[in-house]
């Protein structure tokens, strides 16, 4: 037989070399581990260092559409060059990004962000870690007049809750807000999104800064008294590892379940799944992202809840939703998109055709300085040759989906969504009153739709300055480089995505027509203070 693919022992042997391949592998990872951990705290010299200033300032020239939006080309280029004079002395990559990230952030594009090189694990010691649990992790904080508050905690530690955070270990919270405010920015000049998201992101924000921690102690007062609340990694589920007791005198059948009955948990389990697909459950927090409730025993007032424009399946939704309004005949729809940091353009285009009864257009064509965004944000994210292999084999399919959609205008090249097109309003579409509650933690997609509803005098607006900018934002596809020498990484939006409703002077969110900023003495006892308002506002008119 010449067909030597039919024989087992060639099978064999390709089996036996395969293994060597991921052992190989296998050990070439851990010694890049390795020596990536031995590199940390490395100092680079004064010439790297520049040398990475230059990278990162030709690559925002090159691929960003609005660089010179909030800041002339002039300023930028003076102050990369004060950085660059500022650096003579050898710095560590965590030093240099915290030179770095200032400048970067004078862009004031909100969707530009930055890291530095951490420690990595190997497969064993991740596999420890992940059987552990730091509860420092499960609390939610917001910012109230200055001052960080507990939120939500693990079930645990609810008596925590209304508790303010003084300190982290022997770092203040208004110098952590501080080293964190300069290493992003918001869109333009808004002054409402930098402190919402830090607090919305308090504890993720803290181990990008600090790394690793196997116990952290926090500084609170509650009711003026004064205590430190020590959080110590642990077991997931210690109760787990404790050998049970069996009665052996007894013995316990397993029972078994009829067909009937296999064939009802089948229908039970399949319900939930498709119940939290539609409502976008989220289980680390035990909670759905998207709500949808009559506020009033009548019906006429309904509620619609978004923490964030993905997760799910948003067309269900939607069209659940707003059948039952439409039943109802409700008069008033309350829409919350405080603190929902955004997401999927697709989503908030599908929303945004059941609060309008015309044809409209959603999104300009997005301004973009690069004929193959998808490529740019394709590749360099993930270098593993897995990945590049399947990136390569729809690359084809990449490059003619942008020639098509990629087209000069006035000199520009904008990248044609389908959302830019003239859509048309679903049946479904809901014709009483709109009431929008925003905040600074409302960004990028959230904005985006608010941004249309206000331009379209289509709803009234309660609360604070959106976080993202009226004018649109930067974001859509992403490029993502490693500088050279100190690897740290940045991530630089490719789209100019705004809606055709712009406003004067640039640089600012959607404004609320009722200001309404919750005190510290509200959050305390509980009130929601927006809702209020909007609820007093409907009774008046009804």
């Amino acid at each position: 037989m010449k067909f030597a693919f039919l024989e087992t022992r060639p099978l064999a042997h390709m089996s036996k070399k395969i293994s060597l391949i991921f052992v190989l592998i296998l050990i070439a990872s851990c010694g890049s581990i390795k020596k990536h951990n031995a590199s940390l705290g490395a100092k680079f010299s004064t010439e790297a260092l520049h040398e990475d200033i230059d990278f990162t300032y030709k690559k925002l020239q090159k691929v960003h559409p609005r660089l010179y939006q909030y800041i002339t080309k002039e300023d930028l280029d003076r102050k990369f060059d004060s950085l660059k004079k500022s650096i003579d002395t050898p710095l560590d990559a965590k030093q240099f990004y915290a030179a770095l990230t200032p400048v970067v952030s004078e862009v004031r594009q909100g969707h530009i962000t930055s890291n530095f090189p951490k420690r990595r694990f190997t497969k064993k010691e991740r596999k420890a870690l992940n059987k552990t649990e730091l509860d420092f992790f499960e609390l939610e904080t917001k910012y109230i007049e200055d001052r960080l508050w507990i939120t939500r905690t693990g079930p645990k530690d609810s008596l925590l809750i209304g508790s303010q955070v003084v300190a982290v270990g022997t770092e203040t919270i208004a110098n952590l807000f501080s080293k964190y405010r300069k290493t992003f920015s918001p869109d333009g000049y808004n002054t409402t999104f930098q402190n919402t998201f830090i607090a919305n992101n308090f504890t993720a924000a803290y181990n990008k800064d600090k790394g690793h921690r196997d116990s952290i102690a926090l500084l609170l007062m509650q009711n003026d008294s004064v205590f430190v609340k020590q959080f110590k990694r642990h077991l997931k589920d210690s109760s787990a590892l404790k050998p049970k007791i069996v009665d052996t005198m007894k013995v316990v059948e397993k029972k078994r379940l009829s067909k009937t009955e296999k064939k009802a948990e089948k229908a039970k389990r399949k319900k939930r799944r498709k119940r939290n697909k539609k409502y976008g459950f989220i289980a680390s927090r035990d909670q759905f992202t998207r709500n949808f409730k009559f506020i009033d025993s009548a019906s006429r007032i309904g509620f619609i809840k978004i923490r964030s424009w993905g997760n799910g399946s948003h067309k269900e939704f939607f069209e659940e939703s707003f059948t039952k309004l439409d039943s109802a005949k409700a008069q008033h729809l309350i829409i919350d998109l405080r603190d929902n940091p955004g997401g999927q353009l697709d989503q908030i285009h599908n929303f945004y055709s059941y609060l309008t009864d015309t044809e409209h257009q959603f999104i300009n064509p997005a301004e973009i300085n690069t004929r193959l965004p998808n490529i740019k944000n394709f590749y360099g994210r993930n270098s593993n040759v897995l990945s590049v292999a399947v990136q390569t084999l729809v690359l084809p399919y990449l490059v003619v989906d942008n020639l098509y959609r990629i087209r000069k205008t006035a000199g520009k090249l904008q990248y044609h969504f389908k959302e830019s097109k003239t859509s048309k309003p679903n049946p479904l579409n809901f014709k009483g009153k709109i009431y929008v509650l925003i905040n600074g933690g409302s960004f990028s997609a959230s904005a985006t739709l608010a941004s249309k509803l206000h331009g379209t005098k289509r709803a009234v607006f309660i609360g604070e300055e959106t976080g993202g900018a009226y004018n649109g934002t930067v974001a859509g596809f992403y490029k993502y480089i490693t500088l050279p020498n100190t690897k740290i990484t940045l991530r630089i939006g490719l789209l100019q995505i705004e809606t055709p409703h712009l406003q004067e002077p640039d640089g600012y969110g959607v404004k609320p027509d009722f200001i309404i900023s919750p005190t510290v003495a509200d959050f305390l006892a509980n009130r929601d203070t927006e809702l209020e308002y909007t609820l007093d506002m409907i009774k008046k008119e009804m």
